[in-house]
């Protein structure tokens, strides 16, 4: 009996260390996610806008510059790109962009107390909107200086069909070539003086070419249908 008593008490002891360990039954919790970085500001405008950055204006108080979008020729939003660090500045800012996109120009108020910041605002602004509104000059122009080719009609004479090719470079009369012509010497001898009377008319109102009178009235015909046709 005296020696059960010290082997229970060293099983005791052992079986300790098993009741200190504790081993977890719930899952680890995941750490938690960094929260994503805001998009930083983007220069390019949604699709169909265009935005265009004002000159940079150096005024006493720090340089001023927007950058301006629009839609067709609206003005969409307006983004300062520089601005003094200024308090005054601050809440000048968001007063002239409302009224800037109210009154739709550059011809707004000064905020009272950030009168430089103002001027230099309307300034920067003024920029973008002429550089805007010249881009949309060149675009609308660029039509009328691409060049068309159209056929006149083809005009049946005694002495054979005629038929001309004119080109056309914005309104202006580049060049006329024959696509169908009599085989003819004097219709050959003709033609050149057709063609730059032409050009130097602008028009089908020229004479005949002696000779070549048949070829001539052919030649105007179907030189005023593809004229006609261009303006349609």
């Amino acid at each position: 009996m005296k020696r059960a008593i010290p082997v229970l008490v060293l099983s005791v002891v052992g079986l300790i260390p098993v009741w200190r360990y504790e081993p977890s039954l719930g899952t680890p919790t995941p750490e938690a996610a960094a929260p994503a970085a805001p998009p930083s500001p983007s220069s390019s405008a949604p699709s169909g806008s265009t935005a265009v950055r004002g000159s940079v204006v150096r005024t006493d108080k720090g340089p001023v510059q927007v950058e301006v979008t629009f839609e067709g020729d609206a003005i969409a939003s307006v983004r300062m790109l520089q601005q003094p660090d200024h308090p005054q500045t601050t809440a000048a800012v968001p007063k002239l962009i409302a009224w800037t996109l109210q009154a739709q120009s550059a011809r707004i108020d000064a905020v009272s107390g950030a009168t430089v910041t103002s001027e230099g605002y309307r300034e920067s602004l003024q920029a973008a909107i002429d550089a805007h509104a010249e881009t949309l000059a060149s675009a609308s122009a660029s039509p009328s200086t691409a060049s068309r080719t159209v056929d006149g009609s083809v005009v049946r004479t005694d002495k054979g069909p005629v038929q001309v090719e004119v080109t056309f470079e914005g309104d202006a009369i580049a060049s006329v070539r024959m696509l169908q012509q009599p085989d003819h010497p004097q219709t050959t001898a003709a033609v050149p003086k057709l063609i730059a009377w032409t050009l130097q008319a602008q028009s089908a109102r020229i004479d005949a070419v002696s000779g070549a009178t048949v070829t001539s009235e052919g030649y105007r015909e179907s030189l005023q249908a593809a004229i006609d046709a261009k303006g349609a």
